[in-house]
């Protein structure tokens, strides 16, 4: 590993669990095992660091993808649903600090506020595909307070379940599988129909 990345994953160690005021430049280097004059003639200040950690933590964020031609619309959004929930969970400490720092690093949050508007974009991209497709009904429903409606449920729940476990009577697993069926009832969404083999006849 290089000298700079290095430090970039220092950083973003040290902002998860201390935030802004707590990953000092000493602690950063010292993790990352040089000198503060070494981190220093890689990045000119504290704040560019671990806004380009923060950056390079989004680049490298993988989303699940969703199909372009949805076939099992609810089995489709519980693979999505399961795998964004598992990100959220895993990297809960510092969305947290992201959060909490808003008001006084706005730039902080700005890099992480491309990641979630992103995702948020695939999401809603695929419910109108559904309802494109006739897979799920045809008005009454907005596919991006469909979406917002998802993600909401799923981030409360990766945010709050360790601080709020009494809100939970339900396992994470089983969670995500009711928010899911939630919205799949809401838009009346529905499997694709099979094609029928040529020279099948109906039963």
């Amino acid at each position: 590993m290089d000298v700079r990345t290095a430090l970039l994953e220092a950083a973003m160690t040290a902002f998860a669990e201390a935030g802004t005021r707590g990953a000092t430049t000493r602690r950063i280097a010292e993790a990352a095992g040089v000198n503060e004059v070494t981190l220093f003639r890689h990045f000119r200040t504290k704040h560019e660091l671990i806004r380009a950690a923060l950056e390079r933590f989004v680049e490298r964020l993988e989303r699940q993808p969703l199909p372009d031609r949805p076939a099992d619309p609810r089995a489709e959004l519980l693979q999505w649903a399961r795998a964004h929930y598992r990100m959220l969970h895993r990297h809960r400490a510092l969305i947290r600090k992201v959060m909490s720092e808003r008001e006084e690093y706005p730039a902080h949050c700005a890099v992480g506020l491309r990641a979630s508007t992103a995702i948020a974009a695939d999401l809603t991209a695929y419910l109108a595909r559904l309802r494109r497709d006739g897979l799920a009904a045809p008005d009454g429903w907005d596919e991006r307070a469909a979406a917002s409606m998802l993600l909401g449920a799923l981030f409360s729940d990766a945010m709050g379940r360790d601080t709020m476990p009494e809100r939970y009577s339900y396992s994470q697993r089983e969670a995500v599988e009711r928010y899911v069926d939630l919205l799949v009832r809401a838009i009346a969404a529905r499997p694709r129909a099979r094609r029928r083999e040529r020279g099948s006849t109906p039963s």
